[in-house]
């Protein structure tokens, strides 16, 4: 155990030095620091863990972030307008730290290509793949086909085009058929494998074919309101022919990376170790009631993995002027709660006595169901904190869920609801909840659990996959873009009355340094009613082209 942790701490050391030399602020400056170490001369091995765990932190920190907010997994009681009410504009999000990871990784590609070294050429388009995916889902166009050149020299890649949707798209779906070619050979004939630096899959190189599969299947199905025809010949393809397109369809198999927790960058966001402010992070974030109830309407037993129980229940009493604590109960008069109501615009009360989310886009959030503790990001007595593991720097289930089995299953129980694979859409139903069950260590609630939740059709597989997305939300955004599932609302103080579509461009970082093509990119973007009162296109609120034509979400 001691020399695991040793042999981490150097990963995370070198990981850190790696994003040091080789990461610069914005596509106008060059790739290579010239005071730094020249990559040139390090070993690709070195690079690999800077990749895997860039990759993995960006899915957690959007999918833990501002995104749990939009799709009410949880909601913040302090410093909250832009994690509950999508309080976005043009200088909120930045691709940035997107690019940065793919100059690292594009130096890992040829570095690959030049070794003759097919598991990490496989690799390298895998990590290429998965993060322009996420560009291209969170923003639209983007620089993909100059991008990464500005050694060579010129204008075209110092300020580069931003390439249609579709085109990225479809470039990400044949890196991934390379990638799971380059991966097909039987695993003693790769070299120069290092196992301790592929922190996702320890050099396992049938793992890493399953992930490319997988991910191409989530593209696939990406794409499948907007080019029908172009998803269900790649879905077809790829589950027509389970050997030579291999798949995660085990929990074991699942994309995670864990943390070290040695230091605050290589720990779990929310922790207490290294932020003991009782003000801080894991005081600010609470669990949503849309998730809350959902997860209580079915005796989901993963709420109590996610969530503590509230520490001191409400409950009702007659007479007037009561508010006192008896036997671990706080019992309120109804004159109380009245005054309460009417001094925090119409926020009510919960009595439930096990857990209690805050609904989404709540007026004065922080003081929720009669909360004593009115400053920022304090505790509630009266609402559901995050399980107390999520105070941890490090532990078994503090994972970044890069891509999960339970996805998988997802989308092939919709893909064959199409008609476009094999089995039923009520097995991989089934087997996508079974994986989620056990990715979260409650696998043998299963049979307990499955009859009270049936196959009902899309809905019942998109609320399934929503749940399921718990610590990585933004996928369940993107399904909530493609299929308007799950049916959520927006609260009172959220910024327009809709869910928000996609991020801003960043002004300081993508528009002003590269203005011509960023405005051609944002003039092709589709205004909804829902743009109010964003001066272009530009707006969280817009269509990328994926969206374009499909009635979709609204």
């Amino acid at each position: 155990m001691i020399m695991n942790k040793l042999k981490n701490s150097l990963i995370i050391v070198l990981t850190l030095v790696f994003a040091l030399v080789i990461s610069c602020k914005d596509l106008d400056e060059l790739n290579i620091n010239p005071n730094g170490v020249d990559p040139e001369n390090a070993d690709l091995n070195l690079l690999l863990p800077t990749i895997i765990t860039g990759v993995g932190q960006t899915v957690l920190n959007v999918g833990f972030g501002d995104i749990a907010g939009v799709m009410q997994h949880t909601q913040y009681d302090g410093w909250s307008s832009g994690h509950n009410d999508y309080d976005w504009d043009n200088n909120s999000q930045s691709w940035n730290s997107y690019y940065g990871i793919l100059r690292n990784n594009d130096e890992y590609l040829k570095k690959a290509v030049k070794g003759g070294y097919d598991f990490h050429h496989g690799v390298a388009l895998i990590m290429k793949a998965y993060t322009f995916g996420m560009i291209t889902d969170l923003w639209g166009d983007a620089p993909y086909s100059n991008a990464l050149k500005a050694e060579e020299g010129t204008e075209e890649y110092f300020k580069p085009v931003f390439d249609p949707q579709k085109d990225i798209y479809m470039g990400i779906l044949s890196d991934l058929d390379t990638a799971n070619m380059l991966l097909s050979k039987n695993s003693s004939t790769y070299s120069n494998i290092n196992s301790t630096q592929d922190v996702l899959y320890g050099g396992d190189v049938s793992k890493w074919r399953k992930f490319a599969n997988s991910l191409a299947l989530r593209y696939y199905m990406r794409l499948s309101e907007k080019e029908p025809a172009i998803a269900e010949q790649g879905i077809r393809k790829i589950t027509s022919a389970p050997n030579e397109y291999p798949l995660i369809t085990e929990a074991s198999d699942d994309a995670n990376v864990s943390f070290i927790g040695l230091s605050p960058s290589d720990s779990w966001p929310s922790n207490m170790v290294f932020s003991k402010d009782p003000t801080g992070n894991y005081m600010r974030v609470k669990m949503c009631a849309t998730l809350v109830d959902a997860l209580q309407e079915r005796n989901d037993p993963r709420l109590g993995v996610w969530a503590n129980k509230i520490g001191i229940p409400l409950e009702l009493v007659a007479g007037t002027n009561v508010d006192q604590i008896v036997d671990g109960k706080r019992q309120v008069s109804q004159d109380i709660v009245t005054d309460y109501e009417q001094a925090w615009g119409g926020l009510g009360v919960d009595y439930d006595t096990e857990y209690v989310g805050i609904p989404p886009s709540s007026p004065a959030a922080q003081v929720y169901n009669l909360n004593p503790n009115l400053g920022q990001a304090e505790y509630n007595p009266h609402c559901s904190q995050l399980n107390e593991m999520y105070k941890a720097a490090e532990g078994p289930l503090l994972l970044m869920r890069i891509m999960s089995a339970a996805e998988v299953h997802f989308i092939l129980s919709e893909a064959a609801l199409y008609g476009w694979a094999p089995g039923t859409p009520e097995e991989h139903y089934a087997a996508g909840i079974q994986q989620s069950f056990n990715a979260w260590g409650v696998g043998s609630s299963f049979n307990n659990y499955i009859g009270g939740v049936a196959y009902t059709g899309l809905e019942s597989i998109i609320q399934q996959k929503w749940i399921a997305s718990w610590t990585a939300a933004a996928e369940s955004w993107f399904d909530y873009r493609r299929t308007g599932l799950p049916t959520l609302q927006t609260g009172k103080t959220a910024i327009r009355a809709a869910l928000p579509l996609r991020f801003y461009y960043h002004y300081n970082d993508e528009i002003s340094k590269n203005t011509k093509n960023a405005e051609a990119a944002i003039e092709k973007l589709e205004p909804t009613a829902f743009k109010g009162s964003d001066v272009s296109n530009n707006s969280a609120w817009s269509k990328m082209w994926l969206l374009q034509g499909t009635g979709k979400p609204y």
